[in-house]
Protein backbone atom coordinates (compact mmCIF):
# COMPACT_ATOMS: atom_id res chain seq x y z
CA UNK A 1 0.00 0.00 0.00
CA UNK A 2 2.85 2.39 0.92
CA UNK A 3 4.46 1.78 -2.49
CA UNK A 4 1.21 2.59 -4.26
CA UNK A 5 0.77 5.79 -2.25
CA UNK A 6 4.35 6.93 -2.95
CA UNK A 7 3.83 6.31 -6.65
CA UNK A 8 0.69 8.42 -6.58
CA UNK A 9 2.52 11.23 -4.79
CA UNK A 10 5.44 11.27 -7.19
CA UNK A 11 3.12 11.09 -10.21
CA UNK A 12 1.28 14.17 -8.99
CA UNK A 13 4.32 16.30 -8.15
CA UNK A 14 6.66 15.19 -10.94
CA UNK A 15 6.93 17.83 -13.68
CA UNK A 16 6.44 17.02 -17.36
CA UNK A 17 10.06 17.82 -18.04
CA UNK A 18 12.96 18.27 -15.63
CA UNK A 19 14.84 21.47 -16.51
CA UNK A 20 18.56 21.62 -15.94
CA UNK A 21 18.13 24.49 -13.47
CA UNK A 22 14.51 25.05 -12.44
CA UNK A 23 13.59 28.65 -11.77
CA UNK A 24 12.41 29.03 -8.17
CA UNK A 25 11.06 32.05 -6.35
CA UNK A 26 9.37 32.71 -3.02
CA UNK A 27 5.88 32.24 -4.48
CA UNK A 28 6.90 28.91 -5.95
CA UNK A 29 8.32 27.88 -2.59
CA UNK A 30 5.07 28.70 -0.79
CA UNK A 31 3.02 26.97 -3.49
CA UNK A 32 5.22 23.86 -3.36
CA UNK A 33 4.77 23.57 0.40
CA UNK A 34 1.00 23.96 0.06
CA UNK A 35 0.90 21.22 -2.57
CA UNK A 36 2.90 18.94 -0.27
CA UNK A 37 0.44 19.46 2.56
CA UNK A 38 -2.55 18.73 0.36
CA UNK A 39 -0.96 15.60 -1.09
CA UNK A 40 -0.04 14.27 2.31
CA UNK A 41 -3.55 14.88 3.61
CA UNK A 42 -4.97 12.85 0.75
CA UNK A 43 -2.47 10.01 0.84
CA UNK A 44 -1.98 9.49 4.58
CA UNK A 45 -4.08 7.48 6.97
CA UNK A 46 -5.95 9.45 9.67
CA UNK A 47 -4.25 7.44 12.39
CA UNK A 48 -0.84 8.48 11.04
CA UNK A 49 -1.74 12.15 11.40
CA UNK A 50 -2.99 11.65 14.95
CA UNK A 51 0.41 10.18 15.82
CA UNK A 52 2.20 13.09 14.14
CA UNK A 53 0.36 15.90 15.94
CA UNK A 54 1.25 16.76 19.53
CA UNK A 55 -1.09 18.36 22.04
CA UNK A 56 1.36 21.25 22.48
CA UNK A 57 0.83 22.35 18.87
CA UNK A 58 3.95 20.79 17.38
CA UNK A 59 3.85 18.17 14.65
CA UNK A 60 6.05 16.06 12.42
CA UNK A 61 6.50 17.41 8.91
CA UNK A 62 8.61 16.99 5.80
CA UNK A 63 12.04 18.65 6.14
CA UNK A 64 12.53 22.04 4.53
CA UNK A 65 16.31 21.60 4.62
CA UNK A 66 18.52 18.55 4.10
CA UNK A 67 22.23 18.20 4.78
CA UNK A 68 23.08 16.08 1.73
CA UNK A 69 26.75 15.41 2.45
CA UNK A 70 29.52 14.81 2.08
CA UNK A 71 30.54 11.71 4.02
CA UNK A 72 33.36 12.56 6.48
CA UNK A 73 32.99 16.21 5.57
CA UNK A 74 31.72 17.32 8.98
CA UNK A 75 27.97 16.72 8.63
CA UNK A 76 27.50 15.72 12.27
CA UNK A 77 29.40 18.77 13.52
CA UNK A 78 27.33 21.02 11.26
CA UNK A 79 24.06 19.51 12.46
CA UNK A 80 25.04 19.80 16.14
CA UNK A 81 26.07 23.42 15.68
CA UNK A 82 22.85 24.34 13.88
CA UNK A 83 20.87 22.64 16.64
CA UNK A 84 21.96 25.52 18.88
CA UNK A 85 19.43 27.64 17.00
CA UNK A 86 15.94 27.56 18.57
CA UNK A 87 14.29 27.58 15.14
CA UNK A 88 15.95 24.34 14.02
CA UNK A 89 14.39 20.93 14.69
CA UNK A 90 16.72 18.18 13.49
CA UNK A 91 16.29 14.42 13.12
CA UNK A 92 18.79 12.70 15.38
CA UNK A 93 19.74 9.81 13.09
CA UNK A 94 20.64 9.55 9.42
CA UNK A 95 17.36 8.68 7.69
CA UNK A 96 18.60 7.28 4.34
CA UNK A 97 15.15 7.72 2.82
CA UNK A 98 16.16 8.73 -0.69
CA UNK A 99 19.12 6.37 -1.16
CA UNK A 100 17.93 3.12 0.47
CA UNK A 101 15.27 1.36 -1.58
CA UNK A 102 13.72 -0.39 1.43
CA UNK A 103 13.15 2.98 3.06
CA UNK A 104 12.02 4.79 -0.09
CA UNK A 105 9.37 2.17 -0.80
CA UNK A 106 7.82 2.94 2.58
CA UNK A 107 6.60 6.27 1.23
CA UNK A 108 6.47 9.87 2.38
CA UNK A 109 4.43 9.17 5.49
CA UNK A 110 7.18 6.86 6.74
CA UNK A 111 9.66 9.66 6.03
CA UNK A 112 7.61 12.11 8.07
CA UNK A 113 7.50 9.62 10.92
CA UNK A 114 11.31 9.82 11.15
CA UNK A 115 11.23 13.59 11.67
CA UNK A 116 11.20 15.34 15.06
CA UNK A 117 8.18 17.24 16.34
CA UNK A 118 8.50 20.90 15.41
CA UNK A 119 6.51 24.12 15.66
CA UNK A 120 5.27 26.03 12.59
CA UNK A 121 8.02 28.65 12.92
CA UNK A 122 10.80 26.03 13.00
CA UNK A 123 12.78 24.48 10.14
CA UNK A 124 12.74 20.69 10.14
CA UNK A 125 16.08 19.25 9.03
CA UNK A 126 17.68 15.88 8.44
CA UNK A 127 21.16 14.85 7.37
CA UNK A 128 22.27 11.83 5.37
CA UNK A 129 25.80 12.24 3.93
CA UNK A 130 25.32 9.45 1.37
CA UNK A 131 22.74 11.54 -0.50
CA UNK A 132 25.38 13.66 -2.24
CA UNK A 133 27.06 10.77 -4.05
CA UNK A 134 23.93 8.72 -4.82
CA UNK A 135 22.90 9.29 -8.48
CA UNK A 136 19.18 8.72 -7.89
CA UNK A 137 18.75 11.05 -4.90
CA UNK A 138 18.66 14.52 -6.56
CA UNK A 139 15.64 13.70 -8.71
CA UNK A 140 13.81 12.07 -5.79
CA UNK A 141 14.34 15.12 -3.58
CA UNK A 142 13.27 17.39 -6.43
CA UNK A 143 10.07 15.41 -6.97
CA UNK A 144 9.23 15.79 -3.28
CA UNK A 145 10.04 19.50 -2.99
CA UNK A 146 11.46 21.61 -5.82
CA UNK A 147 12.24 24.48 -3.45
CA UNK A 148 14.23 22.46 -0.92
CA UNK A 149 17.21 24.24 0.62
CA UNK A 150 20.26 21.99 0.60
CA UNK A 151 23.40 22.11 2.74
CA UNK A 152 26.61 20.53 1.46
CA UNK A 153 29.74 20.50 3.61
CA UNK A 154 33.05 19.69 1.92
CA UNK A 155 36.64 19.19 3.01
CA UNK A 156 39.93 18.88 1.19
CA UNK A 157 39.31 15.77 -0.99
CA UNK A 158 42.58 14.11 0.04
CA UNK A 159 41.86 14.62 3.74
CA UNK A 160 38.33 13.32 3.22
CA UNK A 161 39.74 10.10 1.70
CA UNK A 162 41.92 9.56 4.78
CA UNK A 163 38.98 10.23 7.11
CA UNK A 164 36.85 7.83 5.11
CA UNK A 165 39.41 5.07 5.54
CA UNK A 166 39.92 5.90 9.23
CA UNK A 167 36.23 5.49 10.04
CA UNK A 168 35.98 2.08 8.37
CA UNK A 169 39.28 1.00 9.97
CA UNK A 170 38.05 1.81 13.50
CA UNK A 171 34.69 0.16 12.84
CA UNK A 172 36.56 -3.05 12.06
CA UNK A 173 38.85 -2.68 15.06
CA UNK A 174 35.87 -2.32 17.41
CA UNK A 175 34.53 -5.62 16.09
CA UNK A 176 38.00 -7.18 16.41
CA UNK A 177 38.16 -7.72 12.68
CA UNK A 178 41.39 -7.23 10.70
CA UNK A 179 41.47 -4.50 8.07
CA UNK A 180 44.05 -3.81 5.32
CA UNK A 181 46.36 -0.83 5.49
CA UNK A 182 45.38 2.29 3.57
CA UNK A 183 48.23 1.69 1.13
CA UNK A 184 46.55 -1.53 0.02
CA UNK A 185 43.49 0.48 -0.99
CA UNK A 186 45.29 3.46 -2.51
CA UNK A 187 47.82 1.54 -4.61
CA UNK A 188 47.07 -0.97 -7.37
CA UNK A 189 49.77 -2.30 -9.71
CA UNK A 190 52.08 0.48 -8.58
CA UNK A 191 49.62 3.23 -9.45
CA UNK A 192 46.95 5.16 -7.58
CA UNK A 193 43.84 3.00 -7.35
CA UNK A 194 41.22 5.37 -8.76
CA UNK A 195 38.56 2.66 -8.36
CA UNK A 196 38.77 2.97 -4.57
CA UNK A 197 35.31 4.13 -3.44
CA UNK A 198 36.74 6.68 -1.02
CA UNK A 199 38.48 8.42 -3.92
CA UNK A 200 35.31 8.44 -6.01
CA UNK A 201 33.39 10.11 -3.18
CA UNK A 202 35.91 12.96 -3.29
CA UNK A 203 35.31 13.71 -6.97
CA UNK A 204 32.96 16.50 -6.00
CA UNK A 205 32.38 17.98 -9.44
CA UNK A 206 30.90 14.73 -10.78
CA UNK A 207 28.33 14.49 -8.01
CA UNK A 208 27.63 18.23 -8.02
CA UNK A 209 26.76 18.12 -11.71
CA UNK A 210 24.01 15.66 -10.91
CA UNK A 211 22.50 17.92 -8.26
CA UNK A 212 22.65 20.97 -10.51
CA UNK A 213 20.43 19.19 -13.04
CA UNK A 214 17.58 19.63 -10.57
CA UNK A 215 18.49 22.46 -8.19
CA UNK A 216 19.97 25.87 -9.01
CA UNK A 217 23.18 26.81 -7.25
CA UNK A 218 21.41 29.36 -5.06
CA UNK A 219 19.49 26.47 -3.45
CA UNK A 220 22.69 24.67 -2.44
CA UNK A 221 24.86 26.26 0.24
CA UNK A 222 28.38 24.87 0.44
CA UNK A 223 29.93 24.90 3.89
CA UNK A 224 33.73 24.90 4.04
CA UNK A 225 34.37 21.93 6.33
CA UNK A 226 38.04 22.80 6.83
CA UNK A 227 37.14 26.30 8.03
CA UNK A 228 34.33 24.92 10.20
CA UNK A 229 36.93 22.88 12.09
CA UNK A 230 39.33 25.81 12.55
CA UNK A 231 36.82 28.61 13.22
CA UNK A 232 33.17 27.45 13.20
CA UNK A 233 31.28 30.66 13.96
CA UNK A 234 31.74 32.49 10.59
CA UNK A 235 30.61 29.39 8.68
CA UNK A 236 27.53 29.00 10.87
CA UNK A 237 26.67 32.68 10.35
CA UNK A 238 26.59 32.05 6.59
CA UNK A 239 24.27 29.08 7.05
CA UNK A 240 21.91 31.17 9.18
CA UNK A 241 21.69 33.73 6.38
CA UNK A 242 21.15 31.04 3.74
CA UNK A 243 18.29 29.51 5.76
CA UNK A 244 16.88 33.00 6.46
CA UNK A 245 17.15 32.45 10.19
CA UNK A 246 17.42 35.24 12.72
CA UNK A 247 21.01 35.46 14.02
CA UNK A 248 20.82 33.50 17.28
CA UNK A 249 24.10 31.55 17.38
CA UNK A 250 27.04 33.52 18.79
CA UNK A 251 30.81 33.13 18.96
CA UNK A 252 30.38 32.44 22.68
CA UNK A 253 28.60 29.19 21.79
CA UNK A 254 31.94 27.72 20.71
CA UNK A 255 35.05 26.99 22.72
CA UNK A 256 38.23 25.14 21.80
CA UNK A 257 38.79 21.95 23.78
CA UNK A 258 42.56 21.50 24.00
CA UNK A 259 42.23 17.89 25.14
CA UNK A 260 40.12 16.83 22.17
CA UNK A 261 41.79 19.19 19.73
CA UNK A 262 38.62 20.65 18.24
CA UNK A 263 35.80 23.07 19.02
CA UNK A 264 32.98 22.06 21.36
CA UNK A 265 29.62 23.70 22.04
CA UNK A 266 28.33 25.78 24.92
CA UNK A 267 24.56 26.15 25.19
CA UNK A 268 22.77 27.81 28.12
CA UNK A 269 25.67 27.01 30.42
CA UNK A 270 25.90 23.39 29.26
CA UNK A 271 29.02 22.24 27.46
CA UNK A 272 29.05 19.34 25.02
CA UNK A 273 31.47 17.89 22.51
CA UNK A 274 31.11 15.60 19.55
CA UNK A 275 31.39 11.87 20.06
CA UNK A 276 34.88 10.47 20.65
CA UNK A 277 34.71 8.87 17.19
CA UNK A 278 35.12 12.37 15.72
CA UNK A 279 38.53 13.92 15.24
CA UNK A 280 40.44 10.64 15.14
CA UNK A 281 44.03 10.77 13.95
CA UNK A 282 44.56 9.75 10.35
CA UNK A 283 46.96 6.93 9.48
CA UNK A 284 50.53 7.81 8.58
CA UNK A 285 50.81 7.83 4.79
CA UNK A 286 54.00 7.95 2.75
CA UNK A 287 54.68 11.49 1.49
CA UNK A 288 55.02 10.35 -2.12
CA UNK A 289 51.66 8.61 -1.94
CA UNK A 290 50.05 11.75 -0.55
CA UNK A 291 51.56 13.75 -3.40
CA UNK A 292 50.02 11.29 -5.88
CA UNK A 293 46.66 11.80 -4.22
CA UNK A 294 47.01 15.59 -4.36
CA UNK A 295 48.04 15.48 -8.01
CA UNK A 296 45.11 13.27 -8.90
CA UNK A 297 42.59 15.67 -7.37
CA UNK A 298 44.12 18.79 -8.92
CA UNK A 299 42.06 18.77 -12.13
CA UNK A 300 38.80 17.52 -10.54
CA UNK A 301 39.10 20.27 -7.93
CA UNK A 302 39.63 22.86 -10.64
CA UNK A 303 36.49 21.66 -12.43
CA UNK A 304 34.54 21.87 -9.20
CA UNK A 305 35.71 25.43 -8.52
CA UNK A 306 34.57 26.47 -12.01
CA UNK A 307 31.25 24.70 -11.54
CA UNK A 308 30.35 26.49 -8.30
CA UNK A 309 32.16 29.77 -8.99
CA UNK A 310 34.18 29.54 -5.82
CA UNK A 311 37.60 28.31 -4.72
CA UNK A 312 38.68 26.41 -1.62
CA UNK A 313 42.04 26.12 0.10
CA UNK A 314 42.71 22.53 -0.92
CA UNK A 315 45.94 20.89 -2.04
Amino acid sequence: MATFLLGAVLLIVQPQMVPSRPAINSKAESSSQSVQREILKKTSQKNDFKENIHSNGSCRQLPQTIIIGVRKGGTRALLEMLSLHPDIAAAESEVHFFDWEDHYRNGLQWYINQMPFSYPHQITMEKTPAYFTSPKVPERVYNMNQSMRLLLILRDPSERVLSDYTQVFYNHMQKHKPYPSIEQFLIKDGELNVDYKAINRSLYYIHMQNWLKYFPLDRIHIVDGDKLIKDPFPEIEKVERFLKLSPQINASNFYFNKTKGFYCLRDSGRERCLHESKGRAHPQVDTRLLEKLHEYFHEPNKKFFELVGRTFDWH
